[in-house]
């Protein structure tokens, strides 16, 4: 059975205004004290954090900041207070931690994002699978003749897997998987050194028409712009996943979390956190107008969201902030801190 990936999930839920019109109209900025977000080393993350720099600054008065870093690195950084808000923790990754983190009262959760998405390693194009019918599982990446459609200079005999760069937490699961399923012998995994180069090379080989293997996940921008598929797998379960990971990865757990601090320095910005979310079938936009604007960056991406798609943040916002935010859509202005890129 061949898994088409376009998912396709509901629009974000509508805020209450009155719940918090009166914080959003009493909040002043905080001199020498910004709200620091997790700034996560891939795209989509970037995005969104641009997204909610920005609403944050111009709706509700407070300085923005980043810190940019992995996963693990940046969870560690929200426990101590040096991160204010992580927009994705993929709870898979890290569950023991989190619950840690929750049990010792590090962190405070928000609310869950970009629900129904997915993540794989074994992904191929769909033009591949449909000259090649019988390729539908990683059991057939043992198979001779299938194998060799992956096989480079570089991975000799074996199938080229394009794995996640090093520090990623899927780096670890993903040999893992490899191992689980016995395809040691077969797979060759090469790590790329961000998720740009990883990018970069689906983008080559799809654009050539070449066989491609590798990871991938719904929010990232070939998985919302190429007609891809995922290799079967068996279905996941919780206890084969905290052992052997001979499994599918589950669909997706990602969180929004704030430090506790931040109930009480910015209410009104958890308050809109806990209405953000930029799910799949707005990330298949963003994509596409980043696609075919290839030079933009992830600031740029976030202000073309902002200004065309108004009718969403603004069900994030209070009637206040929405109105600040406006008015600085509408003279062109940019978030005061956002990063250079």
């Amino acid at each position: 059975m061949i898994l088409l990936i376009w998912i396709v999930p509901a629009i974000a839920a509508c805020s209450n205004p009155s719940a918090s019109a009166d914080s959003a109209a009493h909040a002043e900025p905080v001199s020498g004290n910004p709200v620091v977000f997790a700034d996560l080393n891939w795209q989509n993350a970037l995005i969104q954090n641009r997204v909610a720099q920005y609403l944050v600054e111009k709706g509700y008065g407070h300085s923005t900041a980043v810190i940019f870093g992995t996963t693990l690195p940046l969870f560690q950084g929200l426990r101590n207070g040096d991160v204010d808000v992580t927009l994705e923790i993929w709870l898979s990754y890290l569950p023991e931690t989190w619950d840690a983190a929750i049990e010792a009262e590090e962190v405070v959760l928000v609310d869950k994002t970009l629900v129904g998405d997915w993540q794989s390693a074994f992904v191929i194009p769909a033009y591949l699978q449909e000259q090649y019918p019988d390729l539908d599982s990683v059991e057939d990446l043992k198979n001779g003749n299938f194998k060799a459609l992956f096989t480079t200079a570089e991975s000799g005999d074996k199938a080229r897997l394009v794995s996640c760069m090093i520090g990623w937490a899927c780096e670890a699961a993903n040999a893992q998987q490899v191992a689980s399923y016995g395809l040691e012998r077969h797979v060759y995994i090469v790590h790329p050194d961000d998720g740009a180069a990883a990018n970069t090379d689906l983008y080559g080989a799809y654009e050539r028409g070449e066989p491609w293997l590798g990871y991938q996940w719904g929010t990232n921008e070939p998985a919302l712009v190429l007609d891809l598929v995922r290799l079967e797998e068996p279905p996941y379960t919780e206890e084969c996943w905290a052992t052997t990971k001979a499994y599918a990865y589950v669909d997706s757990d990602i969180r929004i979390a704030v430090h506790p601090s931040m109930l009480e320095r910015a209410p009104e910005v958890v308050d809109m956190l806990s209405n953000f979310n930029i799910d799949i079938a707005l990330f298949k936009d963003i994509a596409r107008w980043a696609r075919a604007n290839e030079s933009a960056t992830e600031r740029e991406a976030a202000l073309w969201f902002l200004q065309v798609r108004p009718e969403v943040w603004n069900q994030w916002a209070t009637p206040e902030a929405a109105a600040k935010i406006q008015a600085a859509l509408d003279t062109g202005e940019a978030a005061d801190d956002w990063p250079d890129q």
